[in-house]
């Protein structure tokens, strides 16, 4: 799901906020904005999924951000799963001491 995502009327991002972004197949997705993680020079959202299916319960989705120019960004999908989880790392020492996380 996280490949081929754009931003779609977002609202500015702050915690809690809700991000609507569209799938490859033109449906609307709904995720929480959780935050923005600074890893090696680039910057990744961490989203969460508002609604959730079983199997996906308590899973994030992480997008690089990407500058179109000073205005405007957009998403990608992040194949490295070594990347996603780097960046995971990232963002759980970040919160360790706000949210439990399941190991």
């Amino acid at each position: 799901m996280a490949e081929d995502m754009i931003m779609n009327n977002a609202p500015e991002e702050e915690e809690g906020s809700i991000i609507v972004l569209e799938d490859d197949l033109g449906n609307e997705v709904e995720f929480e904005y959780l935050d923005v993680v600074d890893y090696e020079g680039d910057e990744y959202l961490v989203l969460m999924p508002v609604e959730e299916d079983e199997e996906a319960e308590g899973e994030v989705l992480i997008l690089k951000i990407v500058s179109i120019d000073d205005e405007h960004e957009t998403f990608e999908g992040i194949e490295d799963e070594e990347l996603v989880d780097a960046v995971f790392e990232v963002f759980k020492n970040k919160w360790k001491d706000q949210l439990d996380f399941a190991d």
